[in-house]
């Protein structure tokens, strides 16, 4: 191939192609977590999570989300749209976990009344900190209309998101989204929704760490990371919501 290296994230690295407005992503077996503090490599992680990503992707599309998604490429790649991502992390809760209880004291697995939207700044040196809207519009992170649009989305996702999740036994606990600009000013969910970005907890189980089906068994050293993101492809494919997947 001619691609040309563009960057190294913490589980993916994007190449140029010879279309300027499309990348190459290639999925790692890295996991890292707490600002990749914790670092450590999962064999099949990321063709799983590839998998994963396609699927939701995909299903996403069907419903109306503009995503950056064009194909998957390889087992552990996928063509996308070129974007310019916006520094922000939009966090979706529906029930309390990870650091929402750390700062308010609710207790892990509570329902919230409705589904909680939260930004943080896509900032590694600072911790990726919690903002207001004020702080986005100081830092001209983004426009006021954009962060209303993120907002939008974000509920929209949450939705499908849970629709899709529910025959598959999974509950969505909460998880995290990132978007970008293409070159015409549209806004697009790019980056990933995999069991690296979402909470997801089985519900055939009432364990409080067997349920876990995500990135939380790496962070709490549960083991069987690979075979809970498999558990999580298994059950997507198995409920045809995407034909031909």
């Amino acid at each position: 191939m001619n691609d040309l290296f563009l960057y190294e994230g913490k589980a993916k690295i994007l190449y140029r192609t010879t279309d300027p407005t499309v990348l190459r992503v290639v999925y790692k077996d890295d996991a890292t977590a707490f600002n990749a503090q914790k670092r450590s490599t999962i064999a099949g992680k990321g063709e799983l999570n590839c998998a994963i990503a396609t699927y939701i992707l995909q299903y996403l599309d069907t419903q109306g989300i503009p995503t950056h998604f064009l194909s998957q490429s390889s087992s552990r790649e996928m063509l996308v749209q070129a974007v310019t991502i916006v520094p922000l992390e939009v966090v979706v809760r529906n029930l309390a976990a990870g650091s929402l209880c750390q700062r308010t004291g609710i207790p892990l697995g509570t329902e919230l009344a409705r589904p909680l939207v939260e930004f943080f700044y896509k900032n590694d040196v600072l911790g990726d900190p919690l903002f207001t809207e004020d702080h986005i519009d100081l830092l001209h992170l983004a426009t006021p209309e954009q962060v209303q649009s993120l907002k939008r989305l974000a509920i929209d996702i949450n939705h499908h998101l849970q629709t899709l999740f529910a025959p598959c036994r999974l509950t969505l606990v909460d998880f995290k989204l990132e978007f970008g600009l293409n070159a015409s000013g549209q806004l697009l969910l790019a980056d990933e929704v995999s069991p690296d970005t979402c909470r997801l907890w089985d519900q055939v189980t009432a364990d409080p760490q067997e349920r876990i089906l995500d990135k939380d068994r790496f962070r709490h050293d549960l083991g069987k990371v690979a075979d809970a993101y498999a558990e999580v492809l298994k059950r997507l494919q198995e409920s045809g919501k995407v034909k031909g997947l």
